[in-house]
C-alpha cells in the first residue's frame, strides 16, 4: 500500500511539471475585440505580468478608443503565435 502512494504522488509530481510554462512564468496577453458581436477581429494589445494588470490594461484600451459600450477583451494565459494557423493558442482565454 505504502509503495503504491509513492509511486502515485511521485507520478503526480511528474506530470504536474509538465503540463505548465518550463520556467513557471505566466504571461497575460491583453486582445481587444472592438465588437464583441464579431470575436473574429481583434487586437493584440500588450503582454502583462499578471491576470489583473491585463484586465486593467484592456479596461483602459476600450475606453481610450470609445469602445467601453460596444467593445470587449480577453486575457489569454502564455499565447504563442501558431505560424500555420496565423493566430495566437493560449493555454486559457479569461475576461
Amino acid at each position: 500500500m505504502k509503495k503504491t502512494i509513492i509511486l502515485a504522488t511521485t507520478a503526480l509530481f511528474l506530470f504536474t511539471g509538465c503540463l505548465g510554462p518550463a520556467d513557471g512564468k505566466e504571461e497575460w496577453t491583453a486582445l481587444i475585440f472592438p465588437d464583441k458581436q464579431n470575436s473574429k477581429r481583434s487586437k493584440k494589445l500588450a503582454v502583462y505580468k499578471t491576470l489583473e494588470e491585463c484586465r486593467e490594461g484592456s479596461k483602459n484600451e476600450l475606453s481610450k478608443l470609445g469602445l467601453s459600450d460596444r467593445g470587449d477583451y480577453k486575457c489569454g494565459l502564455n499565447c504563442e503565435y501558431h505560424d500555420g494557423m496565423k493566430v495566437d493558442i493560449c493555454e486559457k482565454l479569461v475576461q
